[in-house]
């Protein structure tokens, strides 16, 4: 096995070990374990356990903003925006869906994660609003863009969020289809619109 191929080995069996016991369980000796090889070989590749802990974070955070890239909507302009929301949670429910080892560590942090976890997640977060925004204000009525975009933005993404846990947790009751039907009933419901200005 080539060096980059072991790195991804034992980052593989870090992130199972941390999802599956919380990384406060995980050590150098149990990822040897689980690889079957030798402690000192951990060492060898990582140095240390904090630096192990780390590489797992920064490799499935790179792959969520990754992924999470993919599934942003692109011009607003280009199409009925409400249209190229769903599309873009579709697309997001499917990575979550393909990759769950990568969206628990993110939606559902396993105990005694690094430190660096939660502010990784936060600048995700950050980004994904900014972007997110960017595709709703076309949906919001003339005169409330700017009263509402923002909080529009983070509660859409709070909602993508917890359709994910939902298909994390649940696939079966909650498969991304029957949320994407929720999603575009959410999306037309005149109920859900912002209220006026002044209100």
């Amino acid at each position: 096995m080539s060096a980059p191929e072991r790195r991804e080995q034992l980052l593989d069996v870090t992130t199972a070990l941390a999802l599956g016991r919380g990384f406060h369980d995980v050590s150098i000796e149990a990822v040897a374990r689980e690889a079957g090889i030798t402690r000192a070989l951990v060492y060898q590749h990582f140095g240390d356990l904090p630096s192990l802990l780390e590489a797992v974070v920064g490799r499935e955070m790179s792959r969520a903003l990754s992924q999470v890239s993919e599934t942003t909507p692109t011009d607003p302009r280009e199409g009925d925006p409400r249209e190229l929301m769903i599309h873009s949670l579709r697309a997001f429910l499917r990575a979550v869906r393909d990759h769950p080892r990568t969206w628990r560590l993110v939606l559902l942090p396993p105990e005694g994660a690094p430190p660096s976890l939660c502010p990784s997640i936060a600048r995700g977060r950050e980004r994904v609003l900014a972007k997110l925004a960017k595709a709703v204000r076309p949906v919001l009525a003339p005169g409330r863009e700017s009263r509402h975009v923002e909080l529009t933005a983070s509660v859409l993404s709070a909602i993508s969020d917890e359709y994910a846990r939902l298909v994390l947790t649940d696939p079966v009751r909650y498969a991304p289809d029957r949320l994407l039907q929720h999603a575009r009933w959410l999306l037309q419901h005149p109920a859900l619109e912002p209220p006026a200005p002044g209100s």
